[in-house]
């Protein structure tokens, strides 16, 4: 089974953007640690990132058509403002898991709020890379009927 991981805006800069907040590793070493991860579970992780909102969109829309069996998304900035993304998750009906690196709900005011949340399975913040792991153990399980 394949599984979509998106990446949103500026999150193509990890491992040197703002290491104090976001650490050291880039998002190639955290998609590859998943990819291994994902494998002896039985399923595949497809990675994508794009610092374009419609792009995000059409990559929901089409985990839908491709027979996509969940996603697992970190909208960087667009968690607190993307309506468009929250209808696109919304309306292709797949479990979804929300991810952060760092802990939104401590930082400014503005990153408490989470457009997606409210259509998602759920949302890890806060764990840094482990945070994607974490996601990628709470989706297969849901998926696999386990929770």
């Amino acid at each position: 089974m394949q599984l979509m991981v998106l990446n949103g805006p500026n999150l193509n800069l990890l491992g040197s953007r703002e290491p104090q907040v976001y650490g050291h590793t880039t998002l190639a070493q955290i998609m590859q640690a998943l990819i291994d991860e994902a494998a002896p579970l039985g399923y595949t992780i497809v990675p994508y990132q794009s610092n374009h909102e419609g792009d995000l969109v059409d990559k929901v829309q089409l985990a839908k058509h491709e027979k996509y069996s969940g996603i697992i998304i970190n909208p960087g900035g667009y968690t607190h403002t993307s309506v468009a993304l929250r209808d696109a998750i919304s309306a292709v009906d797949l479990p979804t898991v929300e991810v952060h690196l760092s802990n939104i709900h401590a930082r400014e005011e503005f990153r408490h709020f989470s457009y997606i949340a409210p259509v998602a399975l759920g949302q890890i913040t806060g764990f840094g890379a482990m945070g994607y792991s974490l996601a990628l153990r709470a989706l297969t399980a849901y998926l696999d009927n386990r929770i």
